[in-house]
């Protein structure tokens, strides 16, 4: 059952609210904007605060089918558009001299047909199904390399991929495209300008205690609020690499597991591995660090 794009970005606010997905209303406008004129989205931000659940949720609120292509340094065209299927050629091969063809022509073109064609995630997307256009997922697309990102132009802005033995292929109805990126390097323009843009920043204290309540429901209330107030603390500080929302809901989950309550000294610095990757970090939040943020909290609370 194919079910409708939203019509509104309160449509598209609740479409998310459905998957347990918490979006400020500028994310559900630009993602209303994506879905309504056809447009790829590219969200940017930091690792852990919520880009790739964006399109999980998409497809799972839509019923469409997620296809997603995780990046990775080296990636070409074999893993990431489609390859033939070479062992299975040879044997067409084999079998049509075994049978005395020498129509050499009409044997390249046997042998470069469709069912040879190992389909990967980028042609995949092209496809029609019965669902609608699947929901194609480029993920972490800065860890590639720029020939990659140059080959994603057409497949963005045609939504066709050409292939030298066939020709072209055109998707009948463009796949819903979300491009995410932890900005480790910069982008080309060539790409952004192709697609909407959104920052996914981490969230306000409100916002992120939501989402706590929403994906963590065993913790204490009281346990969540300190949990968040700690994690905005720390954001605060001049840290290798900062706990993103993904960190605030293990800590949470992993507090809860030792049946904490509440925040103290002890199970903020035995828990510290959960909430912070980085032993630089680690190092310089245990003891003091974490001891003066608890005291800013209990005086906050007074």
């Amino acid at each position: 059952m194919t079910i409708k794009l939203p019509a509104s970005i309160d449509e598209t606010a609740a479409l998310l609210s459905s998957g347990a997905y918490v979006a400020d209303r500028s994310l559900a406008t630009v993602l209303f904007l994506a879905l309504s004129m056809g447009r790829p989205l590219f969200l940017e931000g930091e690792a852990g605060v919520g880009k790739t659940e964006i399109a999980k949720v998409l497809a799972s609120a839509l019923g469409r089918k997620l296809i997603r292509l995780q990046c990775y340094e080296g990636l070409d065209t074999a893993a990431a558009v489609y390859e033939w299927n070479y062992q299975a050629q040879m044997i067409e091969i084999r079998l049509a001299e075994a049978q005395g063809v020498d129509d050499r022509g009409a044997l390249a073109k046997d042998v470069f047909d469709d069912r040879f064609l190992i389909r990967r995630p980028l042609l995949q997307a092209l496809e029609p199904d019965e669902n609608g256009p699947p929901v194609l997922l480029i993920d972490e697309l800065d860890r590639t390399d720029e020939p990659f990102e140059a080959y994603l132009l057409e497949v963005l802005s045609d939504y066709q991929i050409t292939i030298p033995e066939i020709g072209t292929i055109k998707a009948a109805e463009p796949p819903i495209v979300i491009v995410t990126s932890n900005r480790t390097r910069e982008i080309h323009d060539a790409l952004k300008r192709r697609c909407l843009y959104h920052w996914v920043d981490y969230p306000d204290a409100d916002r992120e205690l939501e989402i706590v309540r929403l994906k963590a429901p065993d913790a204490a209330e009281d346990l969540s609020r300190q949990v968040v107030a700690f994690v905005q603390a720390l954001r605060e500080r001049d840290l290798y690499k900062q706990p993103g929302i993904a960190e605030t809901l293990d800590w949470a989950n992993a507090l809860t597991q030792l049946n904490a309550v509440s925040l103290d000294e002890s199970n903020i610095n035995d828990t510290l591995g959960t909430l912070l990757k980085y032993q630089d970090d680690i190092a310089q939040v245990r003891g003091s660090d974490a001891a003066q943020i608890l005291d800013e909290l209990k005086t906050a609370a007074e």
